[in-house]
């Protein structure tokens, strides 16, 4: 056997292994001969704990800009059922002098072989200066989005209430050389109801300044004033029958040349195990949306590595009009996928569940 065809043996193994016997949305870009390949950053400045949930954007000059959460725990989850830990299948494990669930992020940029080139945790010791009053520590799931020619990371927030209430917030970014910097953090207000317990997982669209999909079906967006942070809805679509809730994902991007707008959404199916411990299961979806905000297609819901815990929160076009997507894996492992735009348009008309 040639070297060739021992990589290509290793290859298929270890696809078999991670992706299983079913098919994922992973496997078949493999197989058409798209490629992905694992976000990591060096043991020593994480510790081996877990990287998670990055996010992608390609700046106007075609640089890719990488955004990698990493959380100071371990997360279990028990896909079988078989090998359940005794608090239940799914778990966080975190450091015995440290009961809270701490999230850094870390700035990078990659080239076009998705390489990660440099990375810097962001410093957002500016603003950090009050006492986290909940487990959940930092700045979760962040998309990385140029509003108004300023850089900001936008996620959820959690740690300033005594009850954990999550609010969405913009981190306006300052980058150069070996420095990144939070250099202005905005909470957002929601548009209608106050008390919600839990903003989160909101979109930006890429292509309108300070506009979110809050909501995906019925598609609420929402503009939000970047001094303040209170936002207002500004319209509000026919909901489409579909199975489930469709949530929040990656950026909305703009998808062809007649005002088109893609998103790839989750919808997650939150249940108790036969002992009443939490556990869940997460699933996919691309959805498209013409330019008045209809949807007019989106998928039947697939995985992207077969896990029952994955989450995608970054999505782009590259320069050579090939799509990439960002996506962690069960808050272990955090990938990247690239396909081109024929096999992804393939994808989608292969699996579209609806069409308007």
């Amino acid at each position: 056997m040639n070297m060739k065809e021992l990589k290509k043996g290793h290859a298929d193994i270890e696809n078999q292994y991670v992706f299983g016997n079913d098919q994922s949305f992973a496997k078949y870009v493999i197989g058409i001969g798209g490629k992905i390949k694992p976000l990591v950053i060096p043991y020593e400045h994480t510790s081996g704990t877990g990287l998670m949930n990055p996010t992608i954007y390609k700046l106007p000059n075609g640089k890719l800009l990488v955004n990698i959460r990493h959380v100071n725990y371990t997360f279990y989850h028990s896909e079988k059922k078989l090998l359940q830990h005794q608090w239940g299948p799914l778990t966080y494990l975190h450091p015995e002098n440290d009961k809270h669930l701490r999230t850094r992020n870390f700035f990078c940029e990659m080239d076009e072989s998705l390489d990660i080139t440099s990375f810097n945790e962001i410093d957002t010791t500016k603003f950090d200066t009050y006492k986290p009053m909940w487990d959940f520590v930092g700045l979760e799931d962040v998309r990385l989005v140029v509003w108004d020619e300023k850089m900001y990371a936008t996620g959820v927030r959690r740690d300033t209430t005594t009850n954990g209430q999550g609010r969405m917030e913009m981190s306006e970014l300052n980058y150069s050389g070996s420095k990144v910097t939070e250099v202005s953090r905005v909470r957002i207000a929601p548009p209608k109801d106050q008390n919600s317990y839990c903003e989160k997982n909101w979109m930006p669209v890429t292509d309108m300044d300070y506009t979110y999909v809050k909501w995906s079906n019925p598609t609420e967006l929402v503009k939000v004033d970047p001094i303040n942070g209170n936002s207002r809805t500004i319209h509000i679509s026919n909901a489409v029958n579909a199975p489930n809730d469709f949530r929040g994902g990656t950026q909305v991007i703009p998808f062809g040349d007649d005002g088109h707008r893609i998103a790839l959404i989750h919808e997650v199916d939150l249940f108790k195990s036969e002992h009443g411990r939490k556990d869940a299961v997460y699933r996919h979806r691309f959805v498209i949306w013409d330019k008045d905000w209809n949807i007019v297609k989106y998928t039947n819901d697939f995985s992207m590595m077969n896990g029952h815990v994955e989450f995608a929160v970054g999505m782009c076009f590259n320069e050579k009009d090939e799509i990439l997507i960002t996506f962690g894996f069960q808050d272990n492992a955090a990938y990247i996928l690239q396909t081109t735009l024929k096999d992804l348009h393939n994808f989608i008309n292969i699996n579209c569940a609806f069409r308007r």
